[in-house]
């Protein structure tokens, strides 16, 4: 059967389901309902398998089918932490997230799509306090990955494999450690195959695949990133020829039907190693005094058609991938660095966005059309900000400066209007050419970011409004709300520090809780906890708004590069026959959040693995480097800190503290010393070196600096110094919610708004 008519089928059968009016019927039932045209029962099978996998519809006893909502039962994707609590997005974006209990997660792996029944529990007493929606894995619809990255290793009677994911608790037992005629050898990374994993009960089985190496051996931390997320290494050969196709410039006939903006001043700013310009802006003031905005947005969908080996390539990526050493494109570099790439002095093909903005910068009007151009200049970040902050000398330097005065006007009524600052600093990883960390730096989101940030928030947010003007189907980006238990059990902690807190469900009182913070010295370590409490900004084939930029209509338009997403509304905007159908479009926002999930934790882990690495270098060496610290947490084991330098966070457990006994006061939240009464609070600050590294789970224990670990308050309190640790890699059983096995977190930087609206490395946030 074609794929046409096996989607007109499945339409049918979601009907016939939905006028049953929540009664589950049999196949037999179903066939006889669906009336005219007749279906024969093989491809009434292969229909019911298909929506069934894609849990739009759900088997329950008796082989019988129902909508999956009618019988609580919720599918989506479950992320799994590295406590083993598991946390479902449905693939409704309008329901809540559901919590898994560790003990409910069944067989279920970290990204996984599954089958949730919810557990309604009954209100008690207190029905308007907010309680999180709970539930249990009753079936793996689809493994997100049927192969793992782990370290071989050897009990008395059989092998097995430690994976690198915490988040997974199993050891994979393994048959012999042989891969492709190499044996390998106890302590060697290796790529495990899955078998079946009927039981929780019993460990799961795999196969080794492929034995990538010691772990000391140069590039094998990287190779293991790789293999883990199932990153490409290169391109199909029909991809690489149909991209060479192109060639490397525009020809005439491809103006046709063009705005000819080759004559405007325009400019890209990005980072100073970044090759896939894919935005560039144009500001001209009019007599009237009012001002024209052009923002060019690279023409991807003029070179990547539906249906190609190209297109099918990208839409299988979603996006480009930022490693710490590497870049995995969209894209083949001859379109995404070259012919796609807004590079200055030669002719580029652009979707643009034209606005017409008031003296005080608020949109007027907008329009969108297919240009050309011919960029005048490529700044980085820091030429930009050197030109905004001396005077203009030139039509470049005074463009700039006009446009930076217009976005931060646009930016103070964006924040006046409800939209969340929760800006941190990021950390770039420079490396040598032996692989090993160089140099950090801080990468502080100035007003050159700012300035391009304004500009391209204006196109999406024009995007989706024109999106839905139009009616089309498409893509957004959507931020949910987040979930009001959460936010209560935030407040609780906010109001124990004895900071005044309103409802946080009222914008309002939030955004007066967020000037407070930014005044007082728990504010960085309070915001990092608030970042925890919201949701995570995904895809959706509705315009669900977003909360953290508090706007109704919000799309990603502005990377068509490097994200599948932006292309899709590229076409939803200027192509609309190319759209696929709405069940498709459905099924692709959420492979797009997944793939975007994808990239964000193999980012991360690339960029650990060479800071772990670092980190160890210094104990070896005994040279171990004093930085700066915050107090994020305080336990009746340790405090937890976040060293902005690193971008990492850690514990310092009690018995590296040495001075003193300390003791845990759950009432102020602090440890305070037995002797010396010298207290360790939340937005405390020290210095502190690394005393251990556990790669196995992806921690690390640090302790104070030798006499230079003071705490940042006006007492000038010492903290202590001292030595110790935990032990090797345990069971995640019977461990409170929220710590890890030994009670601590992971050794991860204080993450962004979940729906961080980055460009590139070092690069602009993904909202």
């Amino acid at each position: 059967m074609e794929p046409a008519e096996l989607v007109k089928l499945e339409e049918r059968i979601l009907r016939t389901l939905r006028r049953a009016r929540s009664r589950p019927l049999t196949a037999v039932e179903l066939c006889r309902r669906l009336g005219t045209p007749a279906v024969d029962a093989a491809m009434l099978r292969a229909a019911l398998e298909r929506l069934e996998q894609h849990g739009r519809i759900a088997r329950i006893k008796d082989d019988r089918y129902v909508l999956p909502l009618d019988a609580d039962l919720v599918p989506g994707r479950i992320r799994i932490n590295r406590q083993g609590k598991g946390f479902l997005q449905p693939d409704d974006p309008r329901l809540p997230e559901i919590i898994v209990p560790e003990h409910a997660t069944g067989t279920a792996l970290h990204e996984d799509r599954v089958l949730v029944r919810r557990i309604q529990r009954p209100k008690g007493l207190r029905p308007e306090v907010p309680e999180p929606v709970v539930g249990e894995v009753v079936r793996v619809l689809e493994r997100r990955r049927t192969q793992l990255v782990g370290t071989l290793q050897r009990s008395r009677h059989f092998y097995y494999v430690i994976p690198d994911d915490p988040r997974i608790p199993h050891d994979i037992y393994v048959p012999s450690p042989r891969a492709g005629g190499r044996a390998a050898q106890i302590g060697d990374k290796v790529v495990v195959a899955l078998r079946d994993w009927p039981s929780r009960e019993a460990n799961p089985e795999g196969d080794i695949i492929e034995v990538l190496g010691r772990p000391d051996a140069p590039g094998v931390d990287m190779l293991a990133v790789l293999r883990q997320y199932q990153l490409p290494t290169a391109f199909p050969a029909a991809v690489r020829r149909e991209a060479e196709s192109f060639g490397n410039r525009v020809r005439p006939e491809e103006l046709r039907g063009r705005v000819d903006c080759r004559a405007d001043l325009v400019v890209t700013i990005d980072p100073d190693d970044a090759k896939d310009f894919d935005d560039a802006i144009a500001l001209q003031r009019l007599p009237d005094g009012r001002w024209k905005l052009r923002v060019h947005i690279a023409d991807v969908s003029h070179y990547v058609r539906p249906g190609t080996a190209l297109d099918e390539e990208a839409c299988k990526r979603g996006n480009s991938t930022y490693l710490v050493d590497r870049v995995i494109p969209m894209l083949p570099e001859v379109l995404s660095n070259e012919l796609c790439s807004l590079k200055p002095g030669v002719d580029r093909l652009t979707k643009c966005v034209e606005f017409l903005l008031d003296p005080e910068g608020n949109v007027l009007e907008s329009r969108f059309y297919s240009a050309v151009i011919r960029s005048k200049r490529r700044l980085t970040y820091a030429e930009a900000l050197a030109m905004i902050r001396r005077p203009p000398t030139d039509p470049v330097s005074r463009m700039l400066h006009d446009a930076h005065r217009l976005a931060q006007g646009i930016r103070r009524r964006r924040f006046a209007h409800g939209a969340l600052d929760l800006d941190f600093p990021e950390v770039k990883v420079r490396l040598d050419e032996h692989g090993r960390v160089a140099a950090l730096e801080t990468v502080v989101h100035d007003e050159a970011h700012q300035l391009i940030e304004e500009f391209m928030l204006l196109a999406n947010e024009a995007a989706a409004r024109r999106l839905r003007q139009l009616r089309r189907p498409g893509l957004y980006r959507v931020h949910e709300p987040p979930d009001p238990a959460r936010l209560e059990e935030y407040r609780q902690l906010v109001l124990s520090h004895n900071i005044p807190c309103g409802d946080l469900q009222k914008r309002e009182e939030l955004k007066r809780l967020l000037e407070r913070l930014n005044q007082t010295p728990l504010g960085p370590a309070l915001k990092v906890g608030l970042l925890r409490s919201l949701m995570r900004a995904q895809y959706a084939t509705e315009p669900l708004g977003h909360f953290g930029l508090n706007k109704t209509d919000y799309t990603h338009f502005t990377s068509p590069i490097r994200r599948y997403a932006d292309l899709i509304v590229h076409r939803a905007l200027f192509q609309p026959q190319a759209l696929p159908s709405r069940v498709e479009l459905e099924e692709l926002a959420e492979h797009l959040s997944s793939m975007e999930r994808n990239a964000d934790d193999a980012e991360r882990d690339s960029r650990d693995v060479k800071l772990f690495a670092y980190l160890e270098q210094q104990l070896r060496s005994g040279q171990t480097e004093p930085y700066a610290a915050l107090v994020t947490d305080v336990r009746n084991h340790g405090f937890f800190v976040d060293l902005p330098a690193l971008g990492l966070s850690g514990m310092v457990p009690l018995s590296r503290l040495r001075d003193d006994f300390y003791i845990f006061d759950p009432d102020r939240n602090e440890l305070r010393g037995r002797r010396t009464r010298r207290r360790i609070r939340l937005g405390d600050t020290l210095q502190v070196v690394v005393a251990r590294v556990d790669r196995y789970k992806k921690q690390i224990d640090f302790e104070p600096a030798p006499e230079s670990a003071r705490s940042s308050r006006s007492e000038g309190r010492k903290a202590a110094h001292g030595r110790g640790g935990q032990g090797r890699r345990q069971r995640r059983a019977g461990r409170p919610a929220g710590q890890d096995s030994d009670g601590r977190r992971s050794a991860r930087a204080p993450g962004g708004p979940p729906d961080r609206n980055g460009n590139r490395r070092g690069r602009r946030r993904r909202r």
